[in-house]
């Protein structure tokens, strides 16, 4: 790798379990998730769910309107994509 070059971002395992689920939430849904169902999908709280949305943008994966309901967009390929896992609490 050149000096100039960017590394491409490579999302955390937690990251693209978000990203399998936005995306296969699209597919089932025909929209986006508000982050309401993140939330109740992975079990965790709002804030937790809004933060890893920001991360998610910041780093480039996903794409949103700010105030706009299930703006969500992928940006990566779905073909690189982890498959889904279930969360069991």
């Amino acid at each position: 790798m050149k000096k100039d070059e960017v590394k491409p971002q490579v999302p955390t395992e937690r990251q693209g379990q978000f990203l399998a689920y936005i995306h296969q939430y699209g597919l089932v849904n025909g929209c986006a998730p508000a982050e309401a169902d993140m939330q109740r999908f992975f079990q965790i709280s709002a804030p937790s769910v809004h933060s890893m949305v920001l991360t998610l943008e910041r780093r480039g994966f996903i794409r949103r309107v700010p105030g706009q309901a299930r703006s969500i967009a992928l940006i990566l390929p779905a073909d690189s994509l982890p498959a889904l896992k279930r969360i069991h609490r």
